[in-house]
């Protein structure tokens, strides 16, 4: 699986560089620039991208705006975005996009191995990594003041990328009751009943993007 990564520190770029090689994967490119990585996009066609939220000159969005131009260059590039911060506003922009995986994570994130390499290929085979930072940011406005305090926890669980049985286990409640409260969290945000995991999730919060921004 490749990889291009859009990283200007370079002990953290070194250190992704070794310990995804270390877990199988192939490091097509390292950019330290917001044109450098979209160069590099252009010319390895990554199987997935990690990109910085901030990157030179002006380390202040440059990497998710080089996030979102990839994307409406190569429809369905899997991104993996990691930040020290999580800005809402570029966050449901990237969600909104449901043509291929996303992620979004806190770099404090990256020190849990083997949490971050299973988001990152969930990522790359289309499917979405949440970190629940970002989640708890973005279940805001009156659509989710709706749901009771479990439909918030099933939803919260699902934009993180959890599976029902997942859910059924972290909330100590069987499957048939995530069922329902998934059920309900549709029904109260207006939204489709879906089946399929990752799908739903955008769905959710492609809906959230346009009804709780600020």
């Amino acid at each position: 699986m490749r990889v291009v990564i859009a990283e200007d520190n370079v002990l953290l770029s070194s250190g992704l560089e070794l310990l995804l090689q270390s877990k199988g994967f192939e490091i097509a490119a390292i950019a330290t620039d917001a044109p450098g990585f979209l160069a590099a996009v252009a010319a390895h066609r990554p199987d997935v991208t990690i990109v910085d939220v901030r990157l030179p000159p002006g380390f202040r969005d440059e990497g998710v705006r080089a996030a979102l131009q990839a994307r409406r260059d190569h429809p369905g590039l899997p991104i993996l975005v990691l930040s020290q911060y999580v800005e809402q506003s570029y966050a449901r922009r990237l969600l909104a996009d449901t043509r291929g995986g996303i992620g979004y994570l806190l770099k404090d994130r990256v020190s849990r191995v083997a949490e971050f390499t299973e988001a990152l290929r969930r990522v790359a085979d289309g499917g979405t990594a949440m970190d629940p930072e970002v989640i708890a940011q973005l279940l805001t406005g009156d659509p989710v003041d709706a749901l009771t305090p479990r439909e918030r926890e099933v939803l919260a669980l699902m934009a993180e990328g959890h599976d029902n049985a997942t859910i059924a286990k972290r909330l100590f409640i069987t499957d048939n009751a995530v069922h329902k409260h998934i059920g309900n969290v549709f029904l109260k945000l207006g939204l489709p009943t879906e089946t399929t995991g990752h799908r739903r999730v955008l769905a959710t919060l492609t809906y959230l993007r346009h009804h709780a921004s600020p």
